[in-house]
């Protein structure tokens, strides 16, 4: 038979490859490790699983930190070791050293909280002494300032007004009336808006009256504070400054209140010559 009549089956295996002889596949456990060869121990079979070592980064980083805690402790284990062992090495002289020195620091720390203890104390002391000082000199300013005239002041008194339609009234009456009210314990004056001070002074002008330079004119009307039941019956004794006045035809009239309200001031003027002996 010529090669065109060949059978189609004949064709097909002419163009295949020859077939190769079939190999046995490797066999796998469900790990993924090669199967043990056959034919071999038990003992055998362990060392092939476990050489070579298949270490993870997990088993990495523990292994790394178990040793790393583990020196930490032998460390510390031989500090103290070779402490405990240098005390239990040292002589007794040295051990008392040892006792007298701790005592020493002791003392020494106890000392140094007392007087630290003590700092403070003074700290809150000397800072209570100066808000008190601080305290006083303000209060002790304000009270000269109402005397000094420099300061407004208010509190219980009397309103004292004085009536002269002849204009019979002199500056030495009013002067008197004045003095007497400082004798019954007046604190603040102020006579038709011009305050009252230690310095004041009082004068004739014309028909009218000068204090400290300037004119007044009737009525007077005396604003005082002081302790009312002593000022009224002090202007009101027999041949004091009431009768006095009405001697002169003047009327007067005083009148008790619980708030007298002193508004005028002075100027502080500054001594020319005088200076506190502090300085």
């Amino acid at each position: 038979m010529s090669e065109q009549e060949e059978t189609p089956g004949g064709r097909l295996r002419k163009e295949l490859p020859e077939e190769l002889p079939a190999t046995p596949a490797e066999e796998t456990d469900v790990s993924g490790v090669p199967a043990a060869e056959p034919g071999l121990t038990g003992r055998q079979r362990l060392v092939q699983g476990l050489w070579p070592p298949r270490v993870t980064r997990a088993q990495l980083i523990v292994a790394v930190l178990l040793f790393g805690l583990g020196f930490g402790l032998a460390v510390q284990v031989a500090s103290n070791s070779d402490s405990d062992s240098a005390l239990r090495g040292a002589r007794q002289e040295d051990l008392v050293r040892i006792l007298d020195e701790l005592d020493d620091r002791t003392q020494r720390l106890e000392d140094e909280k007392q007087g630290l203890e003590k700092q403070r104390d003074e700290l809150e002391n000397s800072s209570d002494q100066a808000e008190e000082a601080r305290k006083q000199t303000v209060e002790k300013e304000r009270q000269l300032g109402i005397l000094a005239g420099t300061v407004a002041a208010q509190g219980p008194g009397i309103t004292m007004t004085i009536e002269d339609n002849k204009g019979t009234v002199e500056a030495d009456m009013l002067l008197d009336a004045i003095q007497e009210l400082r004798a019954a314990g007046a604190e603040a004056i102020q006579v038709n808006g011009v305050r009252v001070v230690a310095g004041t002074y009082l004068s004739d002008s014309g028909k009218s009256v000068s204090v400290d330079g300037n004119k007044i004119t009737a009525p007077f009307r005396f604003k005082v504070i002081g302790n009312p039941q002593d000022l009224e019956p002090a202007l009101n004794i027999p041949g004091g400054v009431v009768q006095t006045l009405e001697k002169e035809q003047a009327t007067v009239t005083v009148e008790r209140s619980g708030k007298i309200v002193v508004d005028a001031l002075r100027a502080a003027k500054r001594p020319d010559y005088a200076r506190s002996s502090s300085q």
